[in-house]
């Protein structure tokens, strides 16, 4: 749908971004995760066609975007930034601004704003101005405005960093219900990785302004079984131990940083203890740390340790390596 390649973008001389190529598939939803100045919003205001980049192409439907972007193009694309501003008038007025400028009105209207009324629990707004909503709400509301323009692209910059943990659920899974009507790219700028795990089909890292070699690792779709407290999950060809009270569909998340890692079984309260081969090391953008990829019967975990202790491990691919962690370090999402 919106592609970059050999982007490379600029403010006042300071790279700022450095993307061989990043690209939203047509009907899925990316996560992008990476610290604050990390080039986020940055990257989406690109993908809005609201920047040229300093350097290489924008690509929408495999075709060159000119450096000023015609408004038939920027029409298809909307970007809710991380501190959106609402026009003058209602939530009311604000929803159905967008419908009039593109002349749907009547019961089209009506329905379309009916649906992300009721999906983002806004009913109870509508009559109420910007003065009289909190950060949260005017998120909300803004986020329910662009989906009322259903436009092929929607670019979210942290939609749910004002909202309590219920409002962030009704978003994403408004979402959720918006994308299994009609197709559309998403894209979502967030530093809650929680989040990412939960509603994004792809997850990316953006670190410095550029893609990271090892994006959140360690994710497993699984179905748990019931009972409450400690469980053993099959994943793949391995058996994962969590504490949880979960049931059903779930993702297990495991941080790198909370593997221990050695070259024999350590003697230590950890649950979860695998013996495999390292098949990949990369070094952190900053060099303070190295990702190791270890294969585990079948199934891939990456670990982040310190270059140091990478050095006294001889950590190298093909050598053998044991993973530890505990069952309290795996979230279940």
């Amino acid at each position: 749908m919106v592609e970059l390649r050999g982007v490379r973008h600029r403010y006042e001389g300071r790279l700022v971004l450095d993307l061989e190529q990043f690209a939203l598939p047509r009907a899925g939803m990316v996560a992008v995760v990476g610290h604050n100045g990390a080039g986020k919003s940055t990257l989406l205001r690109l993908l809005a066609l609201l920047e040229a980049p300093t350097e290489g192409q924008v690509l929408f439907n495999g075709t060159v975007v000119p450096r000023r972007a015609p408004a038939s193009l920027r029409r298809r694309v909307t970007l809710v930034e991380q501190r959106p501003i609402l026009f003058r008038g209602t939530v009311r007025d604000n929803l159905e601004y967008g419908l009039r400028i593109r002349d749907i009105g009547g019961t089209a209207g009506n329905g379309i704003l009916g649906d992300v009324v009721g999906r983002l629990g806004l009913a109870p707004l509508l009559d109420r101005r910007r003065h009289e909503l909190s950060d949260g709400e005017v998120q909300r509301v803004a986020v329910a405005r662009a989906l009322a323009l259903r436009t092929d692209v929607l670019l979210l910059d942290e939609p749910a960093s004002s909202a309590d943990r219920a409002a962030a659920g009704a978003l994403y899974r408004a979402l959720a219900a918006e994308r299994a009507e009609r197709p559309f790219a998403v894209c979502i700028a967030s530093h809650q990785l929680e989040d990412a795990y939960r509603w994004a089909d792809d997850i990316r890292t953006l670190a410095d302004g550029r893609l990271s070699p090892v994006t959140p690792e360690n994710l497993f779709r699984v179905e748990l079984p019931p009972g409450d407290g400690v469980k053993s999950v099959p994943v793949g060809g391995i058996e994962i131990v969590v504490m949880t009270d979960r049931t059903g569909p779930a993702v297990l998340a495991l941080p790198p940083t909370d593997i221990f890692v050695s070259r024999e079984p350590l003697a230590s309260s950890a649950r979860n203890v695998f013996r495999g081969r390292v098949t990949g090391m990369a070094i952190e953008q900053r060099g303070a740390g190295v990702h190791v990829r270890a294969d585990m019967n079948g199934v891939e975990l990456v670990a982040a340790v310190t270059a140091e202790a990478a050095r006294d491990l001889a950590l190298t691919p093909g050598a053998g390596v044991v993973f530890s962690f505990k069952a309290t370090a795996v979230q279940v999402f």
